[in-house]
């Protein structure tokens, strides 16, 4: 192959192009640049100046403000105020009182330290300053213009602290004015930032309104408590869903601080997360913290809501890097991933430790995933049908369908005992998706069980922990369903195929273990009798028998089964919420992780293996195999309907009779070839929605709950459960051979 030579210049005369020259940019280009930086829009002015208030011991801040921030902002204090040897170079970039040499930012305290905020005022707006100090007869005003006074400071009267008025910001930026027109945009961003240090500040009386109103939008006195200063600015219905938490660490190895704040419960509903967070008394963000934080509630509040935090860390000052950002709205941590991550694991057990009341609305629980569940039972896709309409009628179960004939036949298992009963409409139960998702009493959380052999299997757990496993599951991106079995989950540059079934299995018996006896309830709408339930597990194991002695000994192994479990059934209530009556009825199952609950269709095979499978003579062993049952029996498993795509289509074409003339050899087991009008379609429907269910389980539930409590076991890296099928770094070799 022939390479082509590169054109030679046609002129050799054409002139060189010469590379430009640099130049220093001119003093007050470079004011206006920074000041672009430090001032970003009015919300920021109004933080440096409340800062500054702050810094000078004020009890009173007053904020005015005009057409957003644009045309005026004042903020008054009853500070310290401003010596009038000072007003001259007041103004002047990096000019303070709050430190002298680059190593005070060590130990800096101040909110205030670089000397840009007034200066950069002065750039961007016209800045007028009243000051008066103590013991001094009146006070002094002086306006300012790109960093300089424009005259001598001229007495006047004026009350104790200081009065800073900035007008026409950004006057001579046209650009960012144009994109802050809107003075609805700003005015909220200035309202929400003053409600932050008001509620922080509580010794201190804030207030902020509009320009010529008569009434504060944000009106704050000293409070003698951080909650009553919430329930002054955010409501009492705010402040009465919140329940103190702190937390520490003291290990330099690690990190040191301390916590201390208010988080939301799980009555608290919100769409949009509200965090208030202060690193040692400096308002920051922190999206690191605010994410770990809000997977934890991911877990446990709806899936529309969003929780209120109001967070103060203290930690040394020689921890924190306060110059980091213009703005100082970002800070950086020494040992910033064990801070969070002690933080999280504080927030989670405060949200598992708290559910002593849980306030249900039946009207929030429309969603199209409920809506699926509730057609699952229904068999219907109409939403009219859905089981939320209190008006309309429940779909009826014919009789043949409510005993099971076929072991393809998946009715007559579990369903039948959650049939609406002989009541009026008004006082009929709802079917078995809304006892799932609407009908969860909660119970209040026992003492704690000090018993060494739970903590015997808790060492188990954390001593057999696979490192690298952790790290993938813990950092994972879930992708999607390879098939019915297997997840495929990114991490790195890696890609995984994870068992469900397995991991599923491993994280509910590890919940199990440290939910012991803190469970929340699951309250059946009807009891279930034990004794039908086990005999459709034994007839289950043997579906080819149709003996009758064989049908004798299954009664005689449910009996005694039933006998046991009844015997059992005070410490089942007691540590696992498994509540069994005296008359044989199952009537309770415990929450092993919120937002799930188990497939019914599994309630007969996990009774038999809560009688064969559990070794009740040893405590630790007893505690363990019905930890394991539990954990089998919540795993996501499979829905009984087969995967209705692809040559699972066969499953739901309709049974006929053979005709005599009919050409048996003409029959297909394509599922192309099965037509329109072959198909059961309400059973078609009932398999879509149980699979779509299972789907969004899987990814919306297991993958955020595994990321926060899974613990992988070393077996885990060998058995199969986790799969690596693709690496980037080895596709990129490929691909170079290329």
């Amino acid at each position: 192959m022939e390479i082509d030579e590169p054109e030679q210049a046609t002129d050799s005369t054409e002139a060189r192009v010469e590379p430009p020259r640099i130049r220093r940019l001119d003093e007050s280009v470079v004011n206006r640049i920074a000041a672009g930086e430090v001032i970003q829009r009015p919300a920021s002015a109004v933080k440096e100046l409340v800062e500054n208030s702050l810094d000078a011991g004020a009890t009173s801040i007053s904020v005015v403000v005009k057409d957003g921030g644009l045309k005026l902002i004042q903020v008054s204090d009853n500070g310290h105020g401003i010596r009038y040897e000072d007003l001259p170079i007041l103004c002047e970039r990096h000019t303070t009182s709050k430190l002298s040499t680059y190593e005070d930012l060590q130990t800096i305290k101040s909110m205030g330290f670089r000397g840009e905020a007034l200066a950069s005022m002065t750039y961007v707006g016209h800045v007028t300053v009243t000051t008066i100090t103590e013991g001094q007869l009146h006070g002094y005003r002086v306006s300012y213009r790109d960093g300089v006074m424009e005259h001598e400071p001229r007495p006047c009267a004026a009350v104790r602290g200081t009065q800073i008025m900035v007008e026409n910001l950004f006057y001579n930026m046209i650009a960012r004015r144009k994109t802050l027109q809107s003075s609805s945009d700003d005015y909220p961003k200035i309202i929400d930032l003053i409600s932050r240090f008001a509620v922080h500040n509580i010794s201190v009386s804030f207030s902020c309104r509009k320009h010529g109103a008569n009434r504060a939008d944000v009106h704050t006195v000293a409070s003698c408590s951080r909650l009553d200063a919430i329930r002054t600015v955010y409501g009492v219905s705010v402040a009465r869903d919140l329940m103190e938490i702190t937390t520490s660490d003291d290990n330099p190895a690690r990190s040191i601080f301390k916590m201390d704040g208010f988080i939301s419960n799980a009555n608290y509903v919100a769409k949009k997360t509200t965090m208030i967070l202060f690193i040692n008394d400096r308002l920051v963000e922190c999206t690191a913290l605010k994410r770990a934080i809000e997977v934890v509630y991911s877990a446990t509040l709806p899936k529309a809501s969003k929780p209120f935090i109001y967070m103060l860390i203290s930690l040394p000052s020689e921890h924190v890097d306060v110059n980091m950002h213009p703005t100082k709205r970002e800070v950086s941590l020494l040992n910033q991933e064990s801070l969070i991550e002690t933080i999280q694991t504080a927030v989670e057990s405060k949200l598992m430790n708290s559910n002593t009341s849980r306030t249900f609305q039946t009207q929030a629980v429309n969603s199209s995933v409920y809506t699926s569940q509730t057609s699952h039972i229904s068999g219907k896709k109409d939403p009219e049908n859905s089981a939320f309409s209190s008006g309309t009628k429940s779909q009826k179960v014919p009789v043949h369908k409510m005993v099971r004939t076929d072991a393809r036949d998946p009715f007559g298992r579990l369903h039948a005992y959650w049939q609406d009963g002989p009541a009026s409409q008004h006082e009929k139960k709802s079917d078995l998706a809304s006892v799932r998702n609407a009908v969860r009493l909660r119970r209040n959380p026992k003492e704690s069980a000090d018993l060494t052999s739970i903590h015997e299997l808790l060492g188990d757990i954390d001593s057999n922990v696979h490192s690298g496993l952790l790290d993938i599951v813990k950092n994972c991106t879930y992708v999607g369903l390879a098939d019915e079995v297997f997840a495929l989950l990114q991490h790195n540059t890696h890609l995984y195929l994870m068992n469900v079934v397995s991991v599923s299995k491993e994280l509910m018996y590890q919940q199990a273990i440290r939910r012991f006896s803190h469970f929340n309830a699951i309250q059946l709408s009807e009891p279930a009798p034990l004794q039908e339930l086990l005999m459709m597990a034994l007839k289950e194991e043997d579906l080819e028998s149709v003996d009758d002695d064989n049908d004798d000994l299954k009664q005689k192994i449910a009996e005694v089964n039933i006998e046991l479990l009844k015997q059992k059934a005070e410490m089942l209530d007691e540590l696992f919420c498994i509540h069994i009556d005296q008359e044989g009825n199952l009537t309770r199952l415990p929450v092993i992780l919120d937002q799930h609950t188990p497939d019914m269709d599994y309630v007969p095979e996990f009774l038999l293996s809560l009688g064969n499978d559990v070794d009740w003579e040893n405590e630790k062993e007893c505690f363990q195999t019905i930890s394991a049952v539990l954990g089998n029996f919540y795993a996501i498993h499979p829905p009984v309907l087969p995967n209705p795509f692809g040559s699972g289509i066969q499953f739901y074409k309709k049974r006929r009779e053979a005709s005599p003339t009919k050409d048996l050899g003409n029959e297909s087991a394509n599922p192309e070839d099965v037509g329109e009008d072959d198909v059961d379609h309400e059973l078609l429907a009932e398999a879509e929605t149980a699979w779509a269910q299972r789907e969004w389980t899987i990814q919306h539930v297991l993958f955020p709950s595994m990321r926060l409590f899974l613990k992988p076991s070393k077996s885990m890296a060998t058995n199969g459960t986790f799969v690596q099928v693709a690496s980037l770094e080895k596709l990129y070799r490929i691909f170079e051979r290329c």
